[in-house]
């Protein structure tokens, strides 16, 4: 079965996530822009947006376990 499907993370067919991930009005931090495969956005328990990270930026960077 599959677990999910392919959806369009930009453009004028944005799934309704990435349009909250990238659009600091609707998640109250930051506009952001995908940029390229493997791009982080960062949710903390709550649901709340905490940040996001290029695909450059490694899993295990301080930047990001800082915030974990």
């Amino acid at each position: 079965f599959l677990i999910t499907e392919k959806i369009e993370v930009k453009g004028n067919n944005q799934h309704p996530l990435y349009k909250w991930l990238t659009n600091k009005e609707m998640n109250g931090n930051s506009n952001s822009n995908v940029k390229w495969n493997f791009q982080k956005y960062l949710i903390d328990e709550e649901g709340r947006f905490v940040d996001f990270f290029y695909s450059l930026t490694k899993p295990s960077s301080t930047k990001i376990t800082r915030l974990l």
